[in-house]
């Protein structure tokens, strides 16, 4: 994939997503712009995920340039008809992860490709699995890690989804915050349509 001529535009702080797009030797840089992320209430599972990327990617619609690619990204975990984002505290994170023990849930990722010719979004599900969480499993993790940037108040790469996870089905980068080999592909195939 050759990107001389391309400037990929990361428009995410997730230091997770820097480091995957770093793992794939692609050149990019980072801006950000400050996005309401709330979604009208009646939204469903992708739909939300979908969202939230067209909030993020407007800032970028008037000002994006030929030969540049901007990705926009958004992670939610949708558990029986419920969206967990990131915790506002503590408290709020154990009881996220009260509910998703000894469940599944779905973890959506919704990816934006924005180039002066057109915006798409890619979205991808996984199916993880949780074993019983003992209290004393989830105050360990809440004391010890960060779950407040994460949606779902949980890392699967972390301390928590080591000892607590007994299964997923699907991308396990998606779970972590950005489904890679999709990601890859997309660029490719952008690249080869300018």
């Amino acid at each position: 994939m050759n990107l001389n001529d391309y400037e990929i535009i990361l428009a995410s702080g997730s230091p997770r997503r820097k480091d995957f797009l770093e793992s794939l030797k692609i050149p990019f840089t980072i801006k950000t712009h400050w996005v309401d992320e709330s979604f009208p209430p009646e939204l469903k599972g992708n739909e939300i995920a979908e969202f939230i990327v067209r909030q993020k990617n407007a800032p970028f619609v008037n000002v994006i340039q030929p030969k540049q690619i901007v990705i926009t990204a958004d992670t939610i975990v949708w558990c029986e008809n419920r969206c967990l984002g990131k915790p506002k505290n503590k408290k709020i994170a154990k009881e996220m992860l009260k509910f998703l023990s000894g469940k599944s849930h779905e973890v959506i990722t919704s990816v934006g490709f924005l180039t002066a010719k057109k915006f798409e979004i890619i979205t991808e599900n996984t199916k993880v699995f949780f074993k019983n969480l003992e209290d004393q499993e989830i105050d360990y993790y809440i004391e010890n890690a960060m779950p407040l940037d994460k949606a779902g108040a949980y890392g699967i790469q972390e301390w928590i989804g080591k000892i607590g996870i007994i299964q997923i089905v699907g991308s396990y980068t998606n779970v972590v915050g950005l489904p890679l080999a999709q990601v890859k592909e997309k660029i490719s195939l952008l690249v080869q349509e300018q």
